[in-house]
């Protein structure tokens, strides 16, 4: 395990690869010379322009879940670019979808934007959730494929040409499998890693018909091409997008934000996955499989806009990453119908043991020091 030498990104987060020592993301920073920040809005402005449909219809669909990055994708793209726009979001059911998350929902639909919501079968979202915890750990890999894939689906069957989305995880986040030809392009997101190889491969050795996994397909290539569809990260050509920014920016429009302390939960600013709470559980579960979580992508942010140097990063990570409230635990189990031994036995066989010593019943232990590696 190595880390990056300008942030706190180590090397095993998937699909990542090191150059000169430093995270995908620091490097692009530092070698991404291709466009300034004016020259990526004009970019971006011209593939948008060629594809709009100029009153014929929808210019675009984007993914929403009522979050930071939803308000501030929506306003942008339809005050900013001027673009007739169709939110769509994928449903979750009731045990999981937070008041907060419905409220914040409802925000953006008073802001004045059509929703289109797709509701999955809740029996079968709740098997594949399950599933996906018992043999993969990760219960989350099939909620995100719905949840990606529900935005190509709509924008598909209502021939609409583009597709926005926010931050591009290659450039942003590291998952180099994601990156197209430019840093606006993101039809190479079918490869990230959450959602890579497709439903079908996912779950394999579960007994369920087909028919029911409509919800989690991505459209194929193919699909795109002949619907000459594109997707466009906006973030790419925002020099002020950031999960500071971004949250920020939502509150000011009415973001109901989370009321927990960063303690509990990693969310240093309060303002993630404000939907559903059991993201939390997964993203300790995540920490204990590659040895960082979502404090370290908090202070990575904050280390390459350079409000925090990389050693009072070490401090915060060192304090949350990895952190997940009992009752976050406790509910998650109660939904899935497991008991709370099998989880932790569950988490422990996903556990890397390079990275973590396993003491009896107690939570994982860390070999490593953050921003060093393994001692």
């Amino acid at each position: 395990m190595k880390y990056c030498v300008c942030c706190l990104q180590p090397d095993t987060r998937p699909n990542s690869q090191f150059s000169e020592g430093l995270c995908p993301a620091c490097y692009f920073l530092k070698r991404d010379t291709d466009f300034s920040w004016n020259e990526r809005l004009v970019r971006t402005r011209q593939i948008i322009d060629k594809l709009k449909l100029n009153g014929r219809g929808y210019d675009a669909v984007l993914g929403v879940s009522g979050g930071k990055d939803s308000i501030k994708l929506a306003l942008w793209a339809r005050d900013f670019f001027k673009l007739k726009i169709l939110l769509v979001t994928v449903g979750y059911p009731p045990e999981q979808l937070t008041k907060r998350g419905a409220k914040n929902l409802s925000t953006l639909a008073e802001l004045g934007f059509d929703l289109f919501s797709i509701q999955p079968s809740p029996t079968i979202w709740r098997e594949l959730m399950k599933f996906g915890f018992q043999e993969h750990g990760n219960w989350a890999k099939s909620t995100e494929m719905a949840l990606f894939s529900g935005v190509p689906q709509v924008a598909i069957s209502q021939k609409i040409p583009l597709i926005l989305w926010g931050e591009n995880p290659g450039a942003q986040l590291g998952d180099l499998a994601t990156m197209g030809v430019e840093g606006w392009d993101g039809n190479n997101l079918r490869n990230l890693n959450t959602i890579s190889g497709g439903v079908e491969s996912f779950v394999q050795g579960l007994e369920l018909e087909k028919f029911f996994l409509q919800p989690y397909l991505y459209p194929c290539e193919k699909d795109f091409d002949s619907n000459n569809v594109q997707i466009i990260y906006l973030g790419w050509a925002m020099n002020n997008w950031g999960l500071f920014e971004n949250g920020l920016f939502a509150s000011l429009n009415n973001l109901q934000e989370r009321i927990e302390q960063p303690v509990q939960t990693q969310d240093l600013l309060k303002v993630s996955s404000l939907d559903e709470d059991w993201v939390i559980v997964n993203q300790m579960i995540k920490y204990y499989k590659y040895g960082f979580g979502r404090a370290t992508d908090y202070i990575n942010e904050r280390i390459r806009t350079k409000k925090v140097t990389r050693e009072e990063g070490v401090e915060f990570v060192e304090e949350f990453d990895g952190v997940c409230d009992d009752k976050f635990i406790e509910s998650f189990c109660r939904y899935i119908g497991v008991t709370n031994d099998f989880f932790w036995q569950t988490v422990r066989k996903f556990t890397n043991k390079n990275l973590f010593r396993i003491d009896g019943d107690k939570r994982p232990k860390k070999l490593f020091k953050v921003g060093v590696g393994l001692k």
